[in-house]
């Protein structure tokens, strides 16, 4: 077992959270579950897996919910590790972790692995892989940006490394959910590119990334300057032609186009029908979110 606790947020996610904390627990010191008031199984499945069990009102930001969890959460741990309840280690991330984890050194605060998903079934090796992330850090040495989408894990002091290994984003729910979800992350990324063009919240520029996120910032960055729509065309084309996203069949396809074309186009509609109803007057782009998506902008 490694000086270890992971935290896990949760809403309705009695499909995910078995399989979640099986696959971490005999890693980990503790097993945080911080749910936002599920309605379904999901706070059962997590004290009979014996989770440490924390409820907080979700108040429309993972990173106010995760920040929430580090100064309430009783950690007792040099080591905090984040995971979505959709989420889970490879072996070989879990025995390298065993192996490696104690002999960081201690200037060393935070740790970077490599993200893979799975969608309908299928690693998607081509196109986007591997993200990224800076998932492990220690206790009271980092904090959760505050941005509607695209947040990142900070480190307010140390510095990082990078593991070897994967985890994976394999989520077992339906096309259906698939896409309703993306609706509702569609008018979250409008806000944040609105931020990134209008300053909506006083908190586009943040600083103290990880070279990784800043680095993906950037392209967020340079993406938001370009076209609409011709942006997220050659977003397509780019991952499933450029990076051979075509080479991963079916599976490959719908996975580009829909989170590659059809998601980024979706956003762009967005943008266009608020700036089409408000131009770029931030008070009434900031009143017209709050009443068309039950959204406060500057809340975060």
């Amino acid at each position: 077992m490694q000086d270890l606790s992971v935290i896990i947020l949760t809403y309705n996610e009695e499909l995910h959270l078995e399989r979640c904390i099986k696959n971490i627990q005999y890693l980990a010191r503790d097993v945080f579950v911080v749910d936002s008031y599920s309605t379904d199984r999901t706070v059962q499945i997590a004290k009979d897996m014996g989770a440490i069990v924390y409820q907080n009102k979700w108040e429309n930001s993972q990173a106010k919910q995760f920040n929430w969890a580090l100064t309430h959460l009783p950690i007792k741990t040099k080591w905090v590790l984040r995971l979505d309840a959709d989420e889970y280690l490879t072996s070989a991330l879990s025995a390298e972790l065993i192996w490696r984890l104690a002999k960081v050194p201690d200037e060393v605060t935070g740790i970077i692995f490599k993200r893979r998903h799975i969608f309908l079934g299928k690693w998607m090796k081509r196109g986007t892989y591997p993200v990224k992330l800076l998932r492990l850090f220690q206790y009271g040495k980092a904090t959760c940006e505050q941005r509607w989408m695209d947040e990142h894990i900070q480190l307010t002091e140390g510095k990082t490394m990078e593991f070897e290994n994967d985890f994976v984003d394999h989520n077992l729910n339906d096309l259906t959910w698939w896409t309703q979800k993306h609706n509702s992350y569609a008018i979250r990324e409008a806000i944040d590119l609105l931020d990134i063009e209008l300053n909506l919240t006083g908190r586009a520029a943040q600083n103290e990334l990880t070279s990784q996120a800043a680095a993906k910032r950037a392209k967020k960055l340079s993406y938001a300057k370009k076209p609409l729509f011709f942006r997220s065309f050659a977003y397509f084309i780019y991952r499933y032609i450029l990076k051979l996203g075509f080479t991963e069949g079916k599976q490959g396809f719908l996975w580009h186009f829909l989170q590659g074309w059809w998601y980024r186009t979706l956003v762009d509609a967005k943008l266009f029908e608020i700036k089409q109803a408000c131009g770029t007057d931030t008070y009434k782009i900031i009143e017209y979110i709050q009443t068309h998506h039950q959204i406060d902008c500057r809340n975060l």
